[in-house]
């Protein structure tokens, strides 16, 4: 299983457990697995945030 699958999955997980429910714990739980989902990514290679995060260039 690649590592940005189980960001999006350990984010999930952790805005389930952080939201008390509603609207406000939906989007909680959205966002936190968006960053995992980043994360993971990052992390597994096949995303590069670099020029987000205004990282050095490489040449």
């Amino acid at each position: 299983m690649p590592s940005s699958s189980i960001g999006l999955i350990a984010g999930l997980l952790l805005g389930v457990a952080a939201a008390t429910g509603g609207f406000t714990g939906f989007l909680l739980a959205l966002v936190l697995g968006a960053v995992g989902f980043l994360v993971g990514g990052q992390l597994d290679g096949s995303l590069d945030l670099s020029r987000l995060m205004g990282g050095r260039r490489r040449d």
